[in-house]
């Protein structure tokens, strides 16, 4: 394989490949719904015992469809892969922009290496239970990264193929289980985890901090801005639709899984520790459906996990294509092989590997066995990802205000500043709730250290990033002029040849 890099003004990912459904099933892989279900729903109830949580899923779905009204509105204006770096700079100023453009990678970086955690111990786990091999969890994480990155240096329509088929098989095997739990549910049928009373009880805000996470990745339309067909319609449709699919169907799947489980059960606090999580749902499916669909469960729950890896990991990619290009970040990185963002793919790949042999070695002789690697690398990662998405959402949220106060552009007051408003003041206290009930997500009876070092993890890029904008603007004012500005007539790198 031949290849020689060739100035070239400006470069871009592959143009028009991606439609609303292939954009929607990239959004709806990162959210990973059989993962939520069977691993996230379970642990909120385990963990809060509170049956809030289906009517928490449709008040933070009505939440971020009124964020997605602002987002939405700014995305027929700005296509840029580096979506939420290019709104914060256009909105709230260049320096801002450069924050949030750390804060993303931090973020998307932990939630895609952190997933690989709970992926290395199903899998291994999962060997050990069929096949009786005994495989350290590193081992498949290994080759799933290699996989990973195989598709990711390939064009993106070849990934929201094989996405398609995964999360369709998640959603049949939800389903599959919803309709069981609502026609045999354990203590008879009750509407009370779905009404708007169950707001007000104790808990709710535990409740709203574990909800949260599922719709992580719904935000990342725009980043496919740039290879979408028509980015004007097709961003803001395959948000609402991403939006609405999610928070509809967690809503009815974790109203299911309340049914299944008992909601005296989930209230009393009388869930063991060895049923608490994943077992909640895997232990009414062999009961009720048979041991046959908890084994077909079990792979898709892994290759939902694959789902989220993929999809997290171009993310990741393109916005370190979008800074390349820009020369925020060093220009190698815009580098482009066959529509693909060649270099962010495989700097991302590289980054994962590290961290994971980091953490293979941290784990070695642990006394946490087998699990480790989810309370550890899972637990810490995906959480501390989250945190600092929903504090770049809060910050885009301000920054549709910002970009729309001198020039409406013909977009209505209700789209430029009423919800873009509403939903940055929810965010704020979203994000206030996750700070404050930290320890819980990690599973802390009391804060320790990492409690406090994780968000700094991604508060602190933030804080750099601003002064480094602030620096640029000094010192490198042809870089610091061409900040979320995307295809414009900055110089980057092509990889040309195969």
């Amino acid at each position: 394989m031949s290849a020689h890099l060739a100035q070239t003004s400006p470069t871009s990912t592959s143009r028009g490949r991606l439609g609303v459904p292939s954009i929607t099933v990239m959004i709806i892989a990162a959210s990973a719904p059989l993962t939520v279900v069977a691993g996230g729903v379970t642990t909120a109830y385990s963990v809060t015992g509170s049956t809030a949580v289906p009517i928490g899923y449709v008040l933070l779905g009505a939440v971020l469809a009124v964020f997605a009204i602002g987002y939405a509105a700014m995305s027929r204006f700005i296509t840029n892969a580096g979506a939420f770096y290019s709104y914060a700079a256009r909105g709230l100023g260049r320096p801002v922009g450069v924050g949030g453009s750390l804060i993303a990678l931090v973020s998307y970086n932990c939630m895609q290496i952190g997933i690989y955690g709970m992926f290395g111990f199903q899998v291994s786990m999962l060997l050990n239970e069929k096949l009786g091999v005994d495989v350290p969890w590193w081992a498949p994480v290994l080759v799933c990264i290699a996989v990973v990155a195989v598709m990711g240096v390939n064009r993106v329509d070849l990934s929201a193929k094989v996405l398609g088929v995964i999360v369709s098989l998640e959603f049949v095997a939800v389903l599959v289980f919803d309709v069981v739990a609502f026609a045999q549910p354990t203590e008879g049928f009750t509407a009370q985890p779905i009404s708007p009373t169950e707001l007000f009880t104790p808990g709710i805000g535990a409740v709203l901090v574990f909800g949260i996470a599922a719709f992580m990745g719904f935000e990342s339309a725009a980043i496919y801005g740039e290879e979408a067909k028509d980015p004007k319609r097709t961003v803001a449709r395959a948000t609402f639709s991403a939006v609405l699919i999610i928070g509809g169907f967690y809503a009815l799947s974790s109203w299911a899984l309340a049914l299944a489980v008992g909601p005296s059960k989930i209230t009393s606090g009388g869930i063991p520790a060895e049923e608490a999580g994943p077992p909640l749902f895997f232990s009414f499916v062999a009961e009720h459906i048979g041991v046959l669909f908890v084994d077909i469960t079990s792979v898709l729950f892994i290759t939902s996990l694959f789902a989220a890896l993929v999809s997290f990991h171009n993310a990741v990619a393109r916005y370190l294509f979008s800074l390349g290009r820009e020369r925020v970040l060093p220009v190698r990185l815009s580098a482009v092989r066959n529509g693909a963002p060649w270099a962010g793919s495989i700097a991302q790949t590289v980054l994962a590997i590290v961290v994971i042999v980091i953490f293979a070695i941290a784990g070695a002789g642990s006394e946490l066995g087998p699990l480790f690697p989810v309370v550890t690398l899972f637990s810490w990662l995906t959480n501390t990802g989250a945190l600092g998405l929903v504090l770049l959402m809060a910050v885009v949220a301000f920054a549709v205000v910002g970009y729309f106060r001198q020039n409406h552009r013909d977009v209505g007051v209700g789209s430029r500043l009423i919800a873009p408003i509403i939903s940055g003041i929810v965010l704020v206290v979203v994000l206030i709730l996750i700070l404050a009930n930290f320890n819980v997500l990690l599973d802390q009876s009391e804060p320790t250290l990492a409690t406090f070092l994780l968000p700094a993890l991604v508060i602190v890029p933030g804080l750099v990033g601003i002064a480094w904008g602030v620096w640029l603007k000094r010192a490198r004012p042809e870089v610091y002029s061409g900040i979320g500005r995307g295809t414009g007539d900055t110089q980057v790198v092509q990889v040309v040849g195969d």
